[in-house]
């Protein structure tokens, strides 16, 4: 079905080009950038409306906006959530370039509106499975553990789970956390917590704008199936030198930002770091887990019509047990950009961007210590173009090269008994080109839809493993296991020389029926491939996983998925109402055969097979967008399984070729996020979590191997953990602010999990050597936490 399916859109979109290009007319255009009034920075996602022909747009990402409409007179009008709205009445006899700058609205930025703002534009518009959160947004939601987290407030989102108890990354929609596309200004993070899963790598003070998209993904995106979390730094500010920090118990921040030359440009510097481990250096407790992270920004204008910027992030965690066993890990990455204004209504963006993330281990008692990398560089070129006021253009090019490092061990002492291996390096070259189309069909119908045609290189230089039947892996008919193939020969192939390619056509396609002003009906279909592989055979993704390309056996990971949506605003937009129901087929999904060992594996095709999967659920969220009292509640319910058949008749595939759940499978998941504003003093929130427990496998027997009793386990993932819940709360006071003074602070008091929930991060099955007696036995990491904060800024 899908594949009909997605040749009948290619030619709808074909169609629909060509008609839109021979019917574009020439019309006067009025542009310009949107800024924060205080401090010049570019504000992304404004609405911007005329009132007379009901025609809008949005700013960008850099802040720029274009609305091209016959000549007269208009009246325009400018909103954003948290700023005070503005009107302006304009005559457009000819083209016009006019900025704009907001004032932030202090009664309203106490209003936690979620997503965006509550009005016909967001209606109307043909995006669905998108939430964004301005960071006026985010430092308005509940605090836990002393600070805004970005992840954390992601999770409160319908369609999106935490990947375990003290385990890092997301789950959208049933999908793994390495199908999520995670960028910071572009730059891909690979991964997105510090401690485990307990904070976020993104520091809030730096944060400008977030967007999340589970479906409806535009075509400048690829390379995950999942989603898409795109994240902006702020510019910095570039009227004063400014101060933001806070100091709490667990950890403590600080930014500084400010203008360069008389406000053409600006810089922002930031850092957080974790300090619990330098005061368990004075009790006898030796083990200790640490973070830090940097952020920085600086942006200049060259003229008029070119801006440069530079970005950065590095963060680092280290945890230790004993001395005796370290893990380190972290992200780095440089972006470097040219803002190109081309005319009123051709907008370009030129990035060269580099990305890597370390990940490693010392084990002092075994004398070795293991590291391994994905690094990657990104070359990019992206056009917005503004035809006229009902159709506007996006299209560009870019290049990944990837370098892979699946381990380095090397020996540690005299007597370590390893030797220095070095697994070997993998390369690979990802291009591609897209282009993306925004349109106003009628005065109800609007539509987004494109095309991305990605292509993928598995470069050399390498030795590859070749195989009788060209299958890596072998089932034992007399067994009835799969097992390692023994290796026929080795192919060694040159310096660039192609071992393997692939390229892939992505259709995208989004549309929107606006019932009325307040109602509309919205759906969604896009194609996605994923050419990277996060190898892990444990629940979710640790540090010590590995990152690998697509080759000649670990095939490109494909998902199709349709999504339906009905959409409502009530009571003038004091209330509103999402319900989407989804569903997503993937295939080439990786599977490992049992006993699987992954740790500097040198042949990673010979324990791995390519299944299937799905995904298919409901999704609901209502919200109080005004008041003291805001917040919302989401719930979702929902599937995500998998299967891997076997290759033929004689073969029984992983888990007797059924279908089983897959790991980031949760039936239930329902959140409730509340602020309360008692006064001008304190402020209160709270977010209580319900999950379904993941999936488990159970033994289902016992056998008796030399006076020990061995579990037999049964299929896979049939059983689940217990619920995952808990109740965060939090109080905010802020002191009076005294006009004459420039320093204003806040107390932050939280506890996490306050009821002292002790959910389990995962179920172990042994003897008791004491009693032999079988048991099963609960790990459980986090417990009740409370934290307190001091936030100032001068």
């Amino acid at each position: 079905m899908f594949k009909t399916l997605h040749k009948q859109i290619i030619a709808f979109i074909a169609i629909l080009l060509l008609h839109n290009l021979a019917n574009a007319q020439e019309k006067v255009t009025i542009s310009g950038k949107i800024t924060d009034i205080e401090t010049k920075e570019s504000l992304i996602g404004v609405n911007v409306f005329l009132k007379e022909i009901n025609s809008a747009t949005t700013t960008n990402e850099y802040g720029f906006y274009s609305l091209t409409v016959p000549k007269g007179n208009y009246t325009l009008k400018i909103g954003f959530v948290g700023f005070a709205s503005l009107e302006d009445s304009i005559k457009l006899n000819q083209s016009l370039v006019k900025d704009y700058s907001l004032k932030l609205n202090y009664q309203s930025i106490n209003e936690v509106v979620v997503l965006s703002d509550k009005n016909i534009i967001e209606i109307r518009r043909p995006e669905m499975s998108i939430n964004k959160l301005t960071v006026r947004e985010i430092k308005q939601m509940p605090v836990v553990l002393g600070e805004v987290d970005v992840i954390k407030s992601i999770l409160q989102l319908p369609g999106v789970t935490n990947a375990g108890e003290g385990q890092s990354g997301f789950n959208v929609r049933g999908g793994g956390a390495e199908q999520n596309l995670i960028l910071l200004d572009e730059a891909t993070i690979y991964n997105s917590s510090h401690l485990f899963g307990f904070f976020s790598v993104f520091n809030a003070d730096a944060i400008n704008d977030i967007k999340l998209y589970k479906g409806g993904i535009p075509s400048r995106f690829g390379g995950r199936l999942s989603s898409v979390l795109e994240i902006y730094q702020k510019e910095g500010n570039k009227n004063d030198l400014k101060f933001t920090g806070g100091i709490g118990l667990i950890s403590s921040r600080l930014l500084v930002e400010g203008p360069v030359n008389d406000g053409n440009g600006s810089f922002l510097f930031a850092g957080r770091s974790s300090y619990g481990h330098l005061f368990l250096k004075l009790t006898d407790i030796k083990s200790a887990a640490s973070f830090y992270d940097l952020n920085t920004k600086i942006s200049y204008k060259l003229n008029d019509k070119n801006k440069v910027y530079l970005s950065g992030y590095f963060g680092r965690d280290a945890f230790n047990i004993n001395e005796d066993f370290t893990n380190t890990y972290g992200n780095a990455v440089i972006n470097v950009r040219w803002n190109r204004l081309f005319s009123d209504k051709l907008f370009s963006n030129l990035s060269l961007i580099y990305s890597d993330y370390n990940y490693g281990l010392e084990i002092g008692f075994a004398g070795f210590k293991w590291a391994s990398k994905i690094q990657n560089i990104n070359l990019k070129y992206d056009f917005k173009h503004y035809l006229n006021n009902d159709l506007r253009l996006t299209y560009g090019v870019n290049a990944q090269h990837y370098l892979f490092n699946p381990g380095t061990v090397t020996p540690i002492g005299e007597n370590s008994p390893m030797n220095k291996q070095q697994v070997a390096k993998k390369y690979a070259l990802e291009p591609a080109i897209y282009f993306d189309i925004d349109q106003t069909v009628t005065k109800k119908l609007s539509a987004n839809y494109g095309l991305r045609y990605s292509m993928f290189y598995r470069l050399g230089q390498q030795d590859v493993f070749t195989y009788a039947n060209n299958e890596a892996v072998k089932f034992n008919q007399d067994s009835k296991i799969y097992e390692k193939a023994i290796p026929t020969g080795i192919k060694s192939y040159k310096n660039n020389q192609s071992i393997a390619s692939f390229n892939n056509l992505e259709p995208r396609v989004s549309l929107s029926y606006a019932l009325d002003d307040d109602h509309s009906i919205k759906t969604s279909y896009n194609r996605m491939y994923q050419y990277l592989h996060l190898l892990s055979n444990t629940q979710s993704p640790t540090p010590l996983d590995i990152w690998t390309p697509s080759d000649n056996f670990l095939k490109p990971q494909s998902l199709d998925q349709l999504a339906l949506g009905y959409f409502q605003n009530l009571n003038q937009d004091n209330y509103s109402l999402e319900v989407e129901s989804f569903y997503k087929k993937i295939k080439n999904k990786l599977d490992y055969i049992d006993g699987t060992d992954l740790l500097a594996n040198k042949a990673i095709e010979q324990v791995v097979l390519n299944g299937i999967g799905r995904s298919y659920g409901l999704e609901m969220m209502f919200r109080k967008n005004t008041g003291d009292l805001t917040g919302w509640i989401s719930y979702t319910l929902s599937r995500s399984k998998q299967q891997t058949a076997g290759r033929n008749n004689t073969e029984t595939g992983i888990n007797n070729g059924e279908w089983y759940k897959s790991a980031s499978d949760k039936l239930h998941n329902l959140s409730i996020t509340a602020s309360y504003k008692l006064s001008e003093k304190w402020r209160f929130g709270s977010i209580f979590s319900l999950q379904s427990g993941q999936p488990i496998t159970f033994p289902n027997s016992r056998y008796q191997f030399q006076d020990i009793s061995v579990p037999n386990f049964g299929l896979r993932n049939q059983n689940n953990l217990p619920a995952y819940h808990h109740l965060d709360v939090s109080g905010t006071y802020t002191p009076k602010h005294n006009k004459v003074k420039k320093w204003q602070g806040e107390w932050v008091f939280s506890v996490y999990n306050i009821y002292n929930r002790q959910n389990a991060s995962s179920m172990t099955f042994s003897q008791n050597s004491e009693t032999g007696v079988n048991e099963s036995k609960r790990l459980s990491i986090f417990g009740a936490v409370p934290s307190f904060t001091y936030n100032f800024k001068f």
